[in-house]
C-alpha cells in the first residue's frame, strides 16, 4: 500500500510538471491550486478556462470530478481527469461533450533521449527552423517549396519539459518528420537542464512517442461544457 501511494503521488508531480510547462507553452495564466487539481485561465473563446484533476488512475476520486463539473454552468470550460474515459464519463452531468478518443499522459528521462542513436538529416527538399522566445522552444519543418510541413514546441519549467502541438501535416507523412521534430526539442530542452519530459498525447501520436521511449503514466479524459443546448430542427 505504501508502494501504492508512493507511485501515485510521483505521478501527481508529473501532473503538476505538465500543467505548468502547458501554461508557458500556450500563454495562459498562472494555475491555480485547489483542492481537487487546478484551474488555469485561458482566455479564448471557446476555451476560457479549464480545470485539471491532480489525482491520476485509480487516486482520481469520484467525488472530486463530480464536484468539479456540477460547479460548472458556463460554455467553452475544459475538464482533464487522468483516468480512464469509461469509468469518469458516468460522473459527469448534462451539458459536457467528451472526446471520443481518449488521450495519454506519458513521460520519459530526457537521459534517454540524448543517449539514443541520432536520427538522420532531413529528407531532401525539407528546411528546419527553430527558435526560443518567452521560455517556449518551437521547431518549424518547411517543405521545397516553403509550405509548412511539421511542427511541435516544447516548454522547459526546471528540471521538466511540456512537448506540446506536435504536428505533421498529413501531405508529409511516414517520412520520420515528426521523430525528427521530437528529437530537436527534446535535445533543446536537455540543454537547458530539463531532465523528463512530459506530454498529453492522442491515440495517434501514441506509438510514435512509445517508438522514442516514451511511458504511459495515465488515460486521459477531456471534455468540455457545451451547456444544455437543443439542436436546430
Amino acid at each position: 500500500m505504501d508502494q501504492m501511494r508512493a507511485q501515485g503521488a510521483a505521478v501527481d508531480r508529473i501532473v503538476r510538471a505538465w500543467v505548468d510547462g502547458w501554461v508557458v507553452s500556450r500563454g495562459a495564466a498562472p494555475p491555480v491550486v485547489e483542492g481537487w487539481g487546478y484551474t488555469i485561465d485561458v482566455g479564448q473563446k471557446g476555451h476560457v478556462t479549464r480545470h485539471v484533476l491532480g489525482a491520476t488512475n485509480d487516486h482520481v476520486e469520484e467525488a472530486s470530478v463530480r464536484k468539479v463539473a456540477d460547479a460548472v454552468t458556463a460554455a467553452g470550460v475544459w475538464l482533464k481527469v487522468f483516468a480512464e474515459p469509461s469509468a469518469v464519463r458516468p460522473w459527469l452531468g448534462a451539458g459536457w461533450w467528451i472526446d471520443p478518443e481518449p488521450g495519454y499522459l506519458m513521460s520519459v528521462p530526457l537521459t534517454d533521449t540524448r543517449s539514443a542513436t541520432p536520427d538522420s538529416a532531413l529528407p531532401d527538399g525539407y528546411r528546419l527552423r527553430t527558435w526560443t522566445r518567452g521560455g517556449v522552444t518551437r521547431a518549424l519543418v518547411t517543405a521545397s517549396d516553403g509550405s509548412w510541413a511539421a511542427r511541435g514546441q516544447i516548454a522547459p519549467t526546471g528540471g521538466t519539459a511540456v512537448v506540446d502541438q506536435l504536428e505533421t501535416s498529413v501531405d508529409h507523412r511516414r517520412r520520420g518528420l515528426g521523430r525528427f521534430v521530437m528529437r530537436t526539442l527534446t535535445r533543446a530542452a536537455s540543454d537547458q537542464g530539463a531532465e523528463t519530459g512530459v506530454l498529453a498525447g492522442t491515440p495517434e501520436g501514441r506509438a510514435l512517442y512509445e517508438s522514442l521511449g516514451w511511458r504511459v503514466e495515465a488515460p486521459l479524459l477531456s471534455g468540455h461544457f457545451v451547456g444544455n443546448r437543443r439542436e436546430e430542427p
